[in-house]
């Protein structure tokens, strides 16, 4: 077999773990909101910012560019912006589902959509990291963080997190049931799965397995 299609499988291979996250992810974004039971770290800081600043829209994608810029002056790299596109692909799915709004034609208890939604948004992330294509931001960050100061990625991820999840609450955000399902689940859940992938499905790894 030839190089060039040895890489073109491997890029295959890749892009089908990223899809498959995105599209894992969104679902379980979708569910999660749907419970109605809290929001995740990110909106709860997003939306106590919101309570004392002249801002409407967009601290979520600031937040994901200061992670960026963080993570550029940290490894003295040029800034990814292949994250950026997940965060606007992942949205424009979660956005279909809010306007069909098809969990309305199911059973699905709140804390089954929440729990749910948590599991799937913790395996859609391993997926995509798995990818090494368009890591989210903040997971990029922990990854960063354990690639360059040996920590574990779900310490990396929680304090990340932990910190929006407090400084938001701190600032009047919301915080429910579902923000601390959603903190501890997907920050504890996505390294084990990643093992998994790895070991019991035989997923390939394209992101450095130091991270991990």
């Amino acid at each position: 077999m030839s190089v060039t299609n040895t890489h073109k499988q491997l890029l295959g291979r890749s892009l089908a773990l990223y899809g498959s996250g995105c599209l894992i992810f969104s679902v379980g974004a979708y569910l999660f909101i749907h419970s109605n039971l809290g929001t995740d770290p990110l909106d709860t800081f997003a939306l106590g910012l919101m309570a004392h600043m002249p801002m409407t829209v967009g601290i979520q994608t600031l937040v994901a560019l200061l992670c960026l810029l963080l993570i550029a002056a940290w490894t003295k790299t040029r800034v990814m912006l292949s994250p950026l596109i997940t965060f606007f692909f992942c949205g424009s799915i979660i956005d279909g589902q809010m306007a069909l709004d098809w969990a309305q034609y199911t059973i699905l208890h709140s804390y089954v959509a929440m729990i749910t939604g948590g599991f799937l948004c913790a395996y859609g992330s391993a997926l995509i990291i798995m990818s090494n294509f368009g890591i989210r931001a903040i997971d990029l960050l922990a990854l960063t963080m354990s690639w360059r100061r040996s920590i574990p990625f779900w310490i990396g991820k929680g304090l990340i997190e932990g910190s929006l999840l407090l400084s938001g609450w701190l600032l009047g955000g919301p915080v429910g049931v579902g923000t601390v399902c959603f903190f501890v689940m997907v920050d504890d859940l996505i390294q084990p799965m990643i093992w998994a992938n790895i070991c019991f499905f035989n997923l390939s790894n394209h992101a450095a397995p130091s991270a991990v």
